[in-house]
Order: structure tokens, then sequence, then C-alpha cells
């Protein structure tokens, strides 16, 4: 006895599968970021890290010409009195 499969002839079982593939490959969705206002300000940077990296280049350029003298008093008076307050 001979069966056929009258209504499947010539039907590929995997195309309704390569067909939902196709469908989402042609809808590409976009990628979106979002930043918030607190990461924005964060961004903008600080005043008071402005004005310190305003010295920092200052300081830079006396050692590079050098202007920068060290005082060897201070010095010795600030360490002394860093390893005197630790103990």
């Amino acid at each position: 006895m001979k069966i056929n499969n009258i209504g499947r002839v010539g039907m590929n079982p995997y195309n309704k599968q390569l067909e939902k593939m196709e469908k989402v490959a042609n809808t590409s969705k976009k990628d979106k970021i979002e930043i918030s206002t607190e990461a924005l300000e964060l961004q903008k940077g600080n005043p008071i890290e402005a004005q310190r990296q305003k010295i920092v280049e200052e300081l830079k350029d006396k050692v590079k010409s050098g202007e920068y003298e060290i005082e060897p008093a201070k010095v010795a008076e600030k360490m002394y009195s860093f390893w005197n307050d630790k103990f």
C-alpha cells in the first residue's frame, strides 16, 4: 500500500522558519542611546576641577622653563609636621 501526502506536495518544512528569519532581518531596528541630565552635568565638568587644571598647567610651565623654585625649609617643615602628626 502506498501513502501519499496529498496536502504537502512540494512543501519544505523549514520554509516557515526561513520566512520568519527573513522578516526579522528585514525589520532592522536602530540602536538608541539616551543620556540622563545628571550624566550630562557630569560630562561638563566641575569648575573647581577646571581651575585646578589651570594651576597645574601653570606649574608645569614654570618647571619646564626653570622659573619654579623649591624652598627647602618649607619642604622640611611640611615633612616634619606630616610624620609627627602620624605618630
